[in-house]
């Protein structure tokens, strides 16, 4: 697990947040993904927010800052935030 705290004890995943809950970014559960998160500019400590989720669960629309992306359920599965 990668996270930028040692309050993970607490951390939950992006997916277990409410459409519009505004959460911070504590950590990621999977380095591979974090790399590509990292480079994208979610950064641990931004705000993060789940703006909707398309239809069958393909893909989850997220907005990190001012940040606007679309992710595969695995790379927000990955996210943790408290």
């Amino acid at each position: 697990m990668v996270t930028a705290t040692t309050n993970s004890h607490k951390a939950k995943s992006l997916t277990k947040r409410k459409k519009g809950e505004t959460s911070r970014i504590v950590g990621f559960q999977d380095p591979q993904i974090a790399g590509k998160l990292l480079s994208m500019g979610i950064l641990p400590g931004d705000a993060i927010r789940l703006v909707r989720q398309a239809p069958f669960g393909g893909v989850w629309y997220v907005q990190a800052d001012n940040l606007l992306i679309a992710l595969r359920k695995k790379e927000v599965a990955c996210i943790l935030t408290t």
